[in-house]
């Protein structure tokens, strides 16, 4: 069973991922802006079957790896507190965007809204390697079934992730607007942001982690 700890932590990586610039992000929230909150619903609805495709397939693939190749637990733990201190720097960067700033997008079918969200999110990069690199991380031989831990975990990022995009597409128009008109904010989140990923990777790297 996985300690609830260990579950928190994991929301809150996955929280700070959403919330960190991407693909998805400036999709739903551009979508939503040009073409309404119902479109921005519709999108991210084909987003969260993106989720649904990577969490079945890590899920799948980890099973295989831990039982197979020990040490690959340890090279992904190096892996994904890289990749943290790599999306902490995409945040704070010269020229780094906030997932604030839409993009001007023509109306399309819901048909077509949702499949832009399903590939959007299918061929994020960002979300990929946070399936590959940043969930093994939390699962633990020691806590029962890899698959079970594994589903567990993706559901929890998936929720995280709906719940967060949800509220973010049902009020981008105002948020976007007060982030327009508050320069400061906007820094000020990329380098909150920055901080909780770096964080992160510096737990990641600090933690000891047994292999079977």
């Amino acid at each position: 069973m996985i300690p609830i700890a260990d579950l928190a932590l994991f929301a809150a990586a996955a929280t700070a991922m959403v919330l960190t610039p991407g693909p998805n992000m400036i999709y739903l929230v551009s979508r939503s802006i040009c073409q309404g909150r119902r479109a921005g619903v519709v999108s991210l609805a084909g987003v969260i079957a993106g989720f649904v495709v990577h969490m079945l397939a890590a899920a799948a693939g980890l099973t295989t790896v831990f039982m197979a190749v020990p040490l690959a637990y340890q090279v992904l733990r190096w892996a994904g507190a890289l990749y943290l201190v790599w999306m902490a720097w995409q945040a704070i960067r010269p020229g780094a965007r906030s997932p604030f700033e839409a993009q001007a997008l023509a109306p399309d079918s819901p048909a077509r809204l949702f499949t832009m969200g399903f590939a959007t999110n299918l061929l994020n990069p960002k979300i990929a390697i946070f399936y590959l690199a940043i969930l093994p991380q939390f699962v633990r031989p020691g806590h029962g079934s890899i698959l079970a831990q594994s589903l567990q975990f993706g559901m929890t990022q998936i929720a995280v992730s709906f719940t967060v995009n949800l509220g973010i597409v049902l009020s981008a128009a105002g948020v976007s607007v007060w982030f327009s008109r508050r320069p400061g904010w906007r820094s000020a989140q990329r380098y909150i942001m920055a901080s909780v990923l770096g964080g992160l990777a510096l737990r990641l790297l600090l933690e000891p982690r047994k292999v079977p």
